[in-house]
């Protein structure tokens, strides 16, 4: 039987490792530069989209020590689901580097109504509290991937 397994980059070389889920703990190390993986060890690595409510935004988006895309969705859109497994995709490949949470706006219309969310989807980029890029409508994955790259060498 297949293990799941992330790809968790390297801080130290960048090398994209392939980790079984058993293996994710704090001993973690790069296949190639022997380094300990820190975002496994710190506990603040998110292999998954993170589901955010208008109870929890503050703490998952706003107090984050890491950059956060907000993908702000709805059940009953079509482009919304075809964006899912994007995002849980770059979840894994990304993660340590970026979180990536999830907002239903049917279920959270304080968040939603907050940062102005009129259509979905639409995804907003937060760095220490403050939005600072967003993204309307459904992209490609490689698109999105840069969007998110560029992010992270400001």
């Amino acid at each position: 039987m297949d293990q799941e397994s992330f790809i968790v980059l390297c801080p130290h070389c960048g090398v994209k490792n392939r980790l079984p889920l058993p293996k994710m703990s704090a001993k973690a190390r790069c296949g190639k530069c022997h380094g300990l993986l820190a975002a496994v060890a710190s506990g603040t690595v998110h292999l998954r989209p993170v589901l955010v409510t208008d109870l929890n935004f503050e703490q998952e988006v706003l107090s984050s020590p890491v950059t956060v895309l907000v993908d702000f969705w709805a059940p009953w859109c079509g482009h919304c689901k075809n964006l899912e497994p994007v995002l849980e995709g770059l979840a894994g490949e990304f993660g340590g580097r970026i979180k990536i949470a999830k907002v239903n706006v049917d279920e959270n219309p304080r968040v939603a109504l907050s940062y102005q969310i009129r259509s979905v989807p639409n995804m907003l980029f937060f760095k220490n509290g403050q939005v600072v890029h967003s993204v309307a409508g459904a992209l490609p994955r490689a698109d999105l991937a840069r969007h998110i790259e560029a992010l992270l060498r400001q």
